[in-house]
C-alpha cells in the first residue's frame, strides 16, 4: 500500500464525490433501486456536500491519497446522534464521548491491499487523539463483507437502527467499538 491518509482539503471536495458516487452504491443491497441510490447521492454525497462537511469543525474527512489520486475516504462526526434510537443504543454501550463514523469507503481498485484497514486505524487514532472513548457506526444488516470488516477492526454489534433510502425502510446495525 502506498497510499498517505491525511486530513482533507478544500480542493479535495471533487474528487471526494466522485470517489462517493462510485463507492456508496457498492454498501447498498442488492434489492435498492438505482434511482434511490441516485437521489441519496445527490442530497448527501455532492462537492457542495463535501465542502460543507470540510468546513463544518464537528467532522472531519480523512483520505487516502495514493500519489495524488483520491482511493479512499472516511467521515468522522462529533456531535451527538440526531436519531432517538442510536441515542438510546449508544447511551446504554458506548464509552462516552463517542465519535461517528458516518462513512468509510475505499475505491474498489484498492480493495483487499490494505488500505481500508489503514484508513480505518487512522479514524480510530483521529478520533482518540480528539477525546472519544469510543466509535459507532451503522451498516446495512445485508452487508456482509462489511460487516466482517468492522468486526475485524474492533467493532461489536451493540443494537439496531433504520435507515432510508428513497422509499425503503433499510435495517442497520450499529456497531461499537473502544477507541482503545
Amino acid at each position: 500500500m502506498g497510499a498517505t491518509i491525511r486530513q482533507a482539503a478544500a480542493a479535495d471536495a471533487q474528487e471526494l464525490a466522485e470517489l462517493a458516487t462510485l463507492t456508496f452504491p457498492l454498501a447498498c443491497p442488492p434489492s435498492s433501486r438505482p434511482e434511490d441510490i441516485e437521489d441519496y447521492i445527490a442530497a448527501n454525497l455532492t462537492v457542495e456536500c463535501f465542502r460543507g462537511y470540510l468546513a463544518d469543525p464537528a467532522r472531519t474527512v480523512l483520505v487516502a491519497d495514493d500519489g495524488g489520486v483520491l482511493a479512499g475516504y472516511s467521515l468522522l462526526v462529533s456531535t451527538p446522534p440526531a436519531d432517538p434510537d442510536v441515542a438510546a443504543v449508544l447511551a446504554a454501550t458506548a464509552a462516552q464521548p463517542t465519535l461517528e463514523l458516518s462513512k468509510c469507503y475505499v475505491h474498489p481498485d484498492h480493495h483487499g491491499g490494505g488500505l481500508a484497514a489503514a484508513l480505518m486505524a487512522e479514524s480510530v487514532a483521529h478520533g482518540i487523539r480528539n477525546g472519544a472513548e469510543s466509535i459507532w457506526l451503522g451498516v446495512n444488516d445485508e452487508n456482509a463483507r462489511a460487516i466482517r470488516f468492522y468486526q475485524k477492526s474492533g467493532f461489536a454489534k451493540a443494537g439496531t437502527k433504520t435507515f432510508m433510502l428513497g422509499a425503503r425502510l433499510e435495517h442497520d446495525f450499529v456497531m461499537v467499538r473502544p477507541a482503545d
